[in-house]
């Protein structure tokens, strides 16, 4: 295979391989990581998970759960008690993210966080 070929096939597998793309979704949708860090300690009912986050509406965190739900990041478990109880937790691969990106995204953001503020506040007075 030439060295044009191998350059033109690894170009290939990025746009075919959709797992990059997968990946940087989960941060596409504003409450999806909110969410997910509101788990971080542990498995919450849903008023707990409202509370926790504060300023989420009721339509938004259900869309959100069922995104994070359907992408295998959290667990959803009914208890069969009266009334019934649901509680909302991460699954491994929830906790990966978690405990992987989104913390070192954290750690860049308190870093670098008044920086880009700045330059966004700056950006928006130049227009």
């Amino acid at each position: 295979m030439t060295d044009q070929n191998a350059r033109e096939e690894r170009r290939h597998e990025w746009v075919a391989d959709c797992r990059l793309r997968a990946a940087t979704d989960l941060f596409g949708h504003t409450w999806d990581p909110v969410v997910l860090a509101a788990l971080r300690p542990g498995a919450r009912r849903r008023r707990e998970l409202r509370a926790a986050i504060g300023g989420i509406s009721d339509k938004v965190l259900t869309d959100s759960l069922h995104r994070l739900l359907a992408g295998g990041l959290v667990a959803r478990e009914a208890h069969a008690e009266a009334p019934p109880r649901v509680d909302y937790a991460l699954t491994g691969l929830g906790r990966s993210l978690v405990e992987g990106p989104m913390a070192a995204l954290g750690r860049w953001a308190v870093e670098h966080g008044d920086e880009l503020l700045d330059a966004q506040e700056i950006s928006a007075e130049g227009l």
